[in-house]
């Protein structure tokens, strides 16, 4: 599936595709994106009984030194319904932005990031949380995951894909596009 172009109207239709992915696939693992929690929300309003399904946020201190984009009682109302949240680093940028910051030019990871862009700012994302999910120990190792990601806000990518761990990031694999913009 191709949108037209990228953007949050697809937030909806793209849990579906990547919900009805890890059911018919029989995957089981799900994880998607959120900054300030309306991806999330709408997670919550799906069936995800029986699937193990992680929520990674950006990092503390994303937007604003010290700060949660996330709202702590959106947070509590995931945990509750039995969805992991991560909140960490992003593999794909963390420490070498802050290198990048204070001495200029770019750096591996960051050209890693921009060239998954070239695919769509949502591919990036999708592999970017699989990873961090899987360093974090939420999902297993060597299995195909469902990632949802989006374009600046909202969900308008999913793919399969079984990632690596961040020290062996090349062999991370995408299987499918299953929605992408164009």
């Amino acid at each position: 599936m191709y949108f037209e172009k990228p953007g949050p109207e697809h937030t909806r239709e793209t849990l579906e595709l990547g919900f009805a992915a890890v059911r018919e696939r029989n995957i089981g693992h799900i994880v998607f994106a959120t900054s300030t929690g309306t991806t999330a929300k709408a997670v919550l309003e799906m069936d995800f009984a029986s699937l193990n399904v992680v929520c990674v946020t950006h990092a503390c201190g994303y937007a604003e030194d010290g700060h949660s984009e996330l709202p702590d009682n959106l947070r509590r109302d995931l945990e509750e319904s039995g969805i992991k949240v991560l909140s960490t680093t992003h593999v794909l940028s963390g420490v070498e932005r802050g290198l990048q910051r204070k001495f200029g030019g770019i750096y591996p990871a960051e050209i890693m990031a921009y060239t998954l862009r070239m695919l769509g700012a949502g591919v990036k994302v999708c592999a970017e949380i699989s990873i961090m999910a899987l360093d974090a120990g939420l999902i297993p190792h060597g299995q195909p995951v469902v990632a949802v990601g989006g374009t600046h806000r909202g969900a308008d990518t999913a793919l399969i894909i079984s990632p690596a761990h961040a020290f062996s990031v090349f062999d991370t694999k995408i299987h499918e596009v299953i929605c992408k913009p164009l």
